[in-house]
């Protein structure tokens, strides 16, 4: 999903200045922000709840793209053509969903009583007083970030190689060490920063690429004359079947259970601007989403055989393109977006994996009944976040081959289960602890048994199956067991104005 293949690009001085000036951005809004995020933990992992609109729509948005986007929808827009464009419909209606409605409740809740991460919102809603729901929460996020994040890593190692001419192994290191250190300095408001930085590098790269390749090759219709000649259909959206239809457009399903987005969602300043950040937050999700499909289709056209692409891999289609059309520093712009894609994934995923560790494990279950220095928990959470990046550095070395297998599904592993318990326990007041805890069991193992039975996968992807039982689970169970005492008081909180 998030691989690069080795590509032979042009390491001109253009293009390493290039993004030796994004690198500089990077590590100057880390420097930036150390300061804000050593104050306490709320400062580190949601920005004090005093993050800007702007910030909050961009970061949430592209956090939740990764280089899946870049790579993945460009290869497969050049594979199959313009039915691409169903794999983002879902996520950008769902998402626009998120923002206008979800993200309301759940910011207001967790404002109100003082919930920093999502298990620390299922705890209060459920009044989880064994810790037992806490625990599955925290341990359904590390079965699935730590790979997440080292199939980051690997990637821009691969890029690094292919952009630099380093080896992979030092590219891996390298790509570890950059994310290690904004993320360290400055937590969540570096993070955020950086992403909306980001945000810019991948819009530009992904809406001027195609426009100048489409003018270069002689316009829309020379293109489309093109491609049909090829294949019968390709700049069709709509051929293809109702099995891919149902596949892409579940792909939304999952951004209600990542909890890198719903941090975004919890970490702005006022309740009221979610909407604003709605609209800016779908511009740019349909800005993306559009420049990729017509990066595919436009590549198809220079490059009608998958041979001629390096490795004969889709995924090597858009760095490809920019360098045969741009301008080395535009094309140090599109190398920058890669990077921009992987970072502002894994560097996302390292707080809320470090945040379980600390917020939901150390603080609220081994020492819940000692009052902690908010700097010591600073000082613990900056070292839980260096030994994530080890431990995910180790594991992208060791296993880099099978590392993306959890790329795979980790988008579906944790939209299947965190995505329906969280739904209905922000807008369903009969459901219960007992009900939340079988869905997410539901939905995680549901998930990975669909993801390993070759003929269940090969007929649908397996985040929709997941989420529908983890659906059906949580209601079912939460009929037969009791709601929590307070839960028109919790109500009542989602709410209000």
């Amino acid at each position: 999903m998030d691989e690069l293949n080795t590509i032979s690009i042009d390491g001109s001085g253009y293009v390493l200045a290039a993004f030796i000036g994004y690198l500089i951005i990077l590590f100057g809004i880390g420097i930036y922000s150390a300061r804000f995020s050593s104050e306490g933990i709320s400062e580190f992992f949601i920005g004090g709840r005093k993050m800007n609109r702007l910030v909050v729509a961009l970061s949430a948005v592209v956090s939740g793209r990764s280089a899946w986007l870049l790579l993945g929808v460009t290869g497969m827009a050049y594979a199959q053509g313009a039915s691409a464009l169903w794999a983002t419909v879902g996520y950008i209606v769902v998402e626009w969903f998120l923002f206008m409605y979800y993200a309301k409740r759940l910011r207001t809740f967790t404002e109100t009583y003082d919930c920093i991460t999502v298990p620390d919102f299922f705890a209060e809603r459920f009044d989880d007083k064994t810790g037992s729901l806490r625990a599955i929460l925290v341990i359904i996020f590390l079965i699935f970030m730590v790979g997440y994040v080292s199939s980051q890593f690997v990637a821009g190692g691969k890029a690094f190689a292919s952009s630099f001419g380093i080896t992979q192994t030092n590219g891996v290191i390298l790509s570890a060490v950059i994310i290690l250190l904004y993320t360290v300095l400055g937590g969540f408001m570096a993070v955020s920063l950086t992403d909306t930085i980001q945000a810019f590098f991948m819009i530009i790269a992904l809406v001027f690429l195609p426009i100048i390749a489409i003018w270069n090759l002689g316009g829309w219709g020379a293109m489309a004359e093109q491609l049909t000649l090829h294949e019968i259909g390709f700049i069709d959206p709509f051929a293809l079947g109702f099995g891919a239809f149902i596949g892409f457009v579940g792909i939304g399903l999952g951004s209600p259970g990542n909890p890198h987005i719903l941090s975004r969602y919890m970490s702005i300043d006022d309740a009221k601007q979610l909407k604003y950040a709605a609209v800016v937050g779908t511009i740019w999700n349909v800005l993306m989403a559009g420049g990729a499909v017509m990066i595919g289709l436009v590549g198809r056209a220079y490059f009608p055989e998958v041979s001629m692409l390096p490795g004969s891999d889709t995924e090597n289609l858009y760095p490809l393109l920019a360098q045969t059309q741009l301008h080395p520093i535009l094309f140090g712009v599109v190398i920058a977006s890669i990077f921009a894609a992987i970072m502002s994934t894994a560097d996302s995923q390292l707080l809320v994996a470090a945040s379980s560790v600390v917020r939901d494990v150390y603080d609220k279950l081994i020492k819940k009944d000692e009052e902690l220095s908010q700097k010591k928990l600073v000082l613990y959470s900056r070292i839980v976040v260096v030994f994530l990046v080890i431990l995910s550095l180790i594991f992208g070395l060791v296993a880099e081959n099978i590392v993306f297998w959890l790329v795979l599904f980790a988008w579906a592993g944790l939209g299947a289960s965190i995505g329906p318990t969280s739904i209905m326990a922000l807008y369903w007041k009969k459901t219960t602890k007992s009900g939340v805890i079988a869905g997410l069991l539901t939905g995680t193992f549901v998930t990975i048994i669909w993801y390993f039975v070759p003929v269940l996968k090969d007929n649908m992807y397996e985040l929709i199956p997941g989420f529908s039982l983890g659906l059906f689970a949580t209601w079912i169970v939460s009929k037969f067991t009791q709601t929590p005492e307070n839960i028109e008081e919790h109500f009542e909180e989602m709410v209000k104005e």
